[in-house]
């Protein structure tokens, strides 16, 4: 992120659901997740290691993900993270709940003055 970007706080719990998005296209590792968020955000939100990696295990002992390991595109091991059928239906749900919430809160700032 540019030095001259804001900086971009999570709400409480939405980095759950925008891991849970990530792991839905596919099979990946944590720290491509991290790079996928960036990438995808356009460069707004920047997930730390220390934030990202307790959200992946609590994801998986919540059994939304799985993970196993394997040789990632450098050879290296990594644990790579796929997407339960709790997990999907997880996403589905809090999906809705953020289209809902985003629509109140844009209707409360599109309000006139």
């Amino acid at each position: 992120m540019p030095a001259d970007s804001p900086k971009s706080d999570l709400l409480q719990g939405t980095l759950d659901v925008l891991i849970l998005k990530v792991v839905a296209l596919g099979p990946i590792h944590g720290y491509a997740i991290a790079q996928r968020l960036q990438q995808m955000s356009a460069n707004v939100l920047q997930v730390q290691q220390g934030s990202l990696y307790p959200a992946l295990h609590r994801l998986e002992k919540r059994r939304w993900l799985e993970a196993e390991w394997a040789a990632s595109d450098t050879g290296r091991e990594a644990r790579f993270y796929t997407l339960t059928r709790l997990g999907r239906a997880q996403l589905q749900e809090q999906r809705a709940n953020w289209d809902r919430l985003s629509a109140a809160i844009s209707g409360v700032l599109a309000a006139a003055e």
